[in-house]
């Protein structure tokens, strides 16, 4: 497909509905949580996992998706990862307990890590220039939006057919953008260099994240600074040791860890990673504060969403149109301090109207945050590298969803039974005064460069 075709923008619609396919998936499960709880008498523990067994998976094994898109053609990966993720969205649906559930979960991570890195690499490759940050701004608002109606539609399909229906949804919408992707997406020739999949790599990244998860989702119950906590921690830290030399000595490493040592790439994961983790762990609280603690109904929790569903979208757009002109610094550092302004209301005042406009002025931050986050990583990356590029910024993303949810489900484990407040106030003030954090260090970690520059140059 030439730079000048115009099915290319009818292509990167149909890659960025199936990326917002797997993006709902991580939020559209947060308001079906508490009759998931109810229905399969499931523990706090394990409700966690429902979020974090999908964004872990999704995650862990993305830069393998992104290699995999690298060494056999981006056509092929997005193909597969599409129907592994929608058959296994029909087994989550069917779940009768929990080991279904979380089995059907990892599954659709599995199938999420093919497709999301391989249609980015598509992306990046067919667009350039300054066209390259309109397609980028697309698919940032497409990612933060999807997380946001995610919360609204879990709310319309819980309270509607019921909360297998949030996973059901999946297998018309994927088969109909299967069929359309065979016929659009253009043959790609795999990679010249002879190269081999670095599984092991990927299960101990894995491993290494799934034991941190781990240690900070029981952390509430075992204290912060408890021998366990603190000796799963260490076993994390010493997985990702090993990652690291297997990295250095294998023959196809997983990644080149060197990427590392560049300033835009290190401060594009830093953004990503913080602005997910913030922005699932509100939804997290928000939606367990309007259903547990105001006993609203799903359907009533889900369209109180609506406002921050749209909010997502306007910063993601606003900061697409600005960061042209203004370089990627300016609007972090202010994405992240009109977060923290917004999280700051529902940490100091209660009521389920200001928990609702917190998380709106909130998520217009992050919103601006995810295309702050995306121009940086982009802005000096060569082509050849841009399935690798893809996968380290959407492994973070994963990993930062994660990370929120188990952060906060530990601090509000208390209020997450229903009982008391306390921990909602806590969780919020806690998010507020990572983001404001994040703003600070925005403007020492975020080079001071504007990347419509075309520094870029894709086939």
């Amino acid at each position: 497909m030439t730079q000048t075709d115009p099915r290319r923008w009818r292509l990167l619609g149909l890659l960025a509905v199936a990326q917002f396919m797997l993006i709902l998936d991580v939020t559209v499960v947060a308001i079906a949580l508490p009759n998931i709880e109810t229905d399969l008498h499931l523990q706090r523990e394990t409700l966690t996992w429902v979020v974090s067994a999908y964004t872990l998976m999704f995650g862990g094994l993305m830069l393998l998706g992104g290699r995999a898109a690298d060494l056999f053609g981006s056509r092929r990966v997005v193909l597969t990862g599409l129907l592994v993720f929608t058959l296994a969205s029909l087994v989550t649906g069917l779940a009768n307990g929990p080991e279904v559930l979380l089995g059907g979960r990892v599954a659709q991570g599995i199938g999420a890590a093919m497709l999301s890195p391989a249609a980015l690499s598509v992306v990046t490759k067919t667009f350039d220039g300054d066209e390259r940050n309109k397609a980028l701004g697309i698919w940032s608002a497409m990612g933060g939006g999807g997380s946001a109606i995610g919360v609204l539609l879990g709310g319309l399909l819980t309270a509607g057919p019921g909360w297998q229906w949030v996973f059901y949804i999946n297998l018309p919408i994927g088969l109909v953008v299967f069929a359309l992707l065979i016929r659009m997406l253009p043959a790609d020739t795999p990679s010249e260099q002879p190269g081999r999949l670095d599984v092991p790599g990927a299960l101990l990244v894995t491993a290494g994240t799934g034991t941190a998860i781990y240690a900070l989702i029981n952390a509430g119950d075992r204290g912060w600074l408890s021998l366990a906590t603190l000796g799963t921690l260490a076993g994390a830290l010493v997985l990702y040791g090993v990652f690291a030399w297997v990295q250095r000595t294998v023959r196809s490493p997983l990644m080149d860890l060197r990427i590392f040592t560049r300033r835009p790439v290190t401060a594009g994961i830093f953004m990503i990673l913080v602005a997910t983790a913030l922005m699932i762990a509100m939804f997290f609280l928000g939606s367990f504060y309007l259903q547990h603690f105001k006993q609203y109904g799903a359907l009533r929790t889900g369209l109180l969403f609506l406002p921050v569903a749209i909010a997502a979208i306007v910063g993601a757009q606003i900061a697409g149109h600005l960061v042209g002109r203004t370089g990627a610094r300016p609007i972090a550092m202010a994405g992240f301090l009109i977060t923290a302004a917004g999280v700051a209301v529902p940490a100091i005042w209660e009521g389920a109207a200001l928990v609702v406009i917190g998380m709106t002025v909130g998520t217009i931050g992050l919103g601006a945050a995810f295309v702050a986050s995306s121009t940086t990583t982009f802005a000096q990356i060569d082509y050849r590298e841009a399935g690798l590029a893809s996968g380290l910024l959407s492994t973070f993303h994963e990993f930062g969803a994660s990370l929120g949810v188990a952060v906060v489900s530990s601090i509000a484990a208390a209020s997450l039974a229903g009982t008391v407040s306390t921990g909602f106030t806590r969780g919020f003030t806690f998010a507020a005064v990572t983001a404001a954090v994040a703003a600070a260090l925005a403007l020492v970690v975020v080079p001071a460069f504007k990347p419509s520059t075309g520094e870029v140059h894709a086939h």
